[in-house]
């Protein structure tokens, strides 16, 4: 089969590779799209994740067809659409340091386990959309992390597809009012198209103050300044001035969670932080999230297709890795088969 792999630092390759082997405990899967992340960037400028130093298969983001189904797995059949959960494939990581990628034309699950290794989704979604179920659930722990809930005033610093998802997320969760920041323009208006309430240009406008307006206020400590009344922060830039802007955005007790990924370390300033005692909760991955979110992608598939930017063929897959580590050169790039 067709498999895109790091062959060299700075370098993929289109090579013909063997089929992984399937037996009665296992679940073919014929990708059908499969996302570009971020990180598929960064393992190719490294030149592939030990101990496959050099010859990484690339692609964490899969989504595909039922090919064959092992006698002795159940909740599957021939031709059913899947969403796959990477992190739970017992021959290492899809597409980040295991023995398979996403980015091939098939992918088994070895000792598929509904629920588990899959999730069998509706037709419907589009194949492209049905890829996006990773990096959401990336969004939804970021949502989780932060306690949102009903009624909650929240901000998202970032409208990428990670930011974008947590909007949704936290409308999903119920939040009263949701307001997305960036400075680049197509992305505000992406925000408005998932839902949500207001954007935000941080380079034309002063963060604060407008969250003011949006949320309400309250006083500050000691006559400082008054304080917008935001319960919840989402860092999804990975930008440090982002930690300092979203700390000020918050109402006294309120919490920031960090989704992002910062390069470098971040300074805080605790003296100022102390008299408004707000909570900072890193969010990595999707411990439970994997497939939560996938019923807000069967529910709402038409919200999450705006997040998509482009769409590139199998056969130039190469390609869309390239256009992904382009800075302002897209937002979310999908391989589809």
């Amino acid at each position: 089969m067709k498999s895109l792999v790091i062959t060299a630092p700075g370098k993929t390759e289109m090579l013909d590779v063997p089929a992984p082997d399937a037996g009665p405990r296992d679940l073919v899967v014929r990708v059908k799209a499969c996302g570009i992340c971020g990180s598929d960037v960064f393992y190719t400028q490294i030149g592939g994740i030990p101990p496959r130093q050099g010859a990484t298969p690339l692609g964490h983001e899969p989504a595909g067809e039922v090919a064959s189904v092992g006698a002795e797995v159940t909740g599957a059949a021939v031709g059913d659409h899947v969403v796959i959960n990477p992190m739970a494939a017992a021959d290492g990581i899809i597409g980040s340091g295991g023995a398979q990628g996403g980015l091939s034309e098939t992918v088994v699950l070895k000792d598929a386990v509904a629920g588990v290794h899959f999730r069998v989704i509706p037709a419907e979604v589009p194949w492209e959309v049905a890829a996006l179920n990773e990096p959401m659930a990336v969004a939804f722990h970021g949502v989780n992390r932060s306690g949102a809930g009903k009624g909650t005033k929240a901000v998202v610093f970032g409208a990428g597809p990670v930011g974008l998802g947590a909007a949704i997320g936290l409308k999903a969760k119920g939040a009263e009012h949701v307001v997305v920041i960036d400075i680049v323009a197509n992305r505000l208006e992406k925000a408005l198209l998932v839902g949500a309430d207001a954007v935000i240009n941080s380079a034309e406008e002063d963060v604060v103050a407008r969250l003011r307006e949006l949320h309400g206020s309250e006083p500050g400590f000691q006559h400082g300044p008054d304080r917008p009344q935001t319960d919840v922060a989402i860092d999804a830039a990975g930008a440090p001035a982002v930690i300092t802007t979203a700390l000020d955005s918050l109402r006294r007790g309120g919490v920031l969670s960090v989704v992002g990924v910062h390069k470098k370390p971040v300074p805080l300033d605790f003296q100022a932080m102390l008299v408004n005692e707000p909570d900072i909760r890193l969010s990595m991955g999707y411990p439970t999230e994997i497939f939560e979110v996938t019923d807000s992608i069967v529910a709402d598939w038409r919200l999450y297709q705006h997040i998509i930017s482009d769409r590139l063929p199998f056969e130039e897959a190469a390609r869309a890795i390239e256009l992904a580590a382009t800075p302002g050169a897209t937002d979310k790039v999908v391989v589809v088969f």
